[in-house]
C-alpha cells in the first residue's frame, strides 16, 4: 500500500515540476524576446522571437535529464513544446499589445 502511495506521488511531482518548468521557460522566452527584439509594431513580424522561443524549449530537455525526470514519449515532448508555446505566445502578445519597453 505504501508503495503505490509513492508512485502516485512522484508521478504527481513529476507532473507538477514538468508543468511548472514548461510555464516558467514560456514566460522568460516572453521576456528575452521583448529585451532582444522589442516590443514595437515591427517586432512583432520578427521570426528571431520564434527562435528565442526555440532555444528555451531545446535547452528544457536537458534540464529535465539532469533534474532526473524521464522525458521518453512523443507525447511529454510535445506537452513541453505546447506549454511553452502557450505561455510564449499569452505572455509576448501582452508585452506587444501593451507597448511596455524592456
Amino acid at each position: 500500500m505504501a508503495t503505490e502511495t509513492q508512485t502516485e506521488l512522484s508521478g504527481h511531482l513529476r507532473g507538477v515540476t514538468v508543468t511548472t518548468l514548461a510555464c516558467l521557460s514560456g514566460i522568460a522566452a516572453a521576456m528575452i524576446s521583448g529585451v532582444v527584439v522589442g516590443t514595437t509594431v515591427e517586432a512583432a513580424t520578427n521570426q528571431l522571437a520564434v527562435g528565442i522561443l526555440g532555444a528555451f524549449v531545446l535547452v528544457q530537455f536537458p534540464v529535465l535529464s539532469v533534474i532526473g525526470i524521464d522525458i521518453s514519449g512523443a507525447k511529454d515532448y510535445l506537452y513541453v513544446v505546447f506549454m511553452t508555446f502557450a505561455l510564449w505566445f499569452i505572455s509576448y502578445a501582452i508585452l506587444l499589445t501593451s507597448g511596455v519597453q524592456l
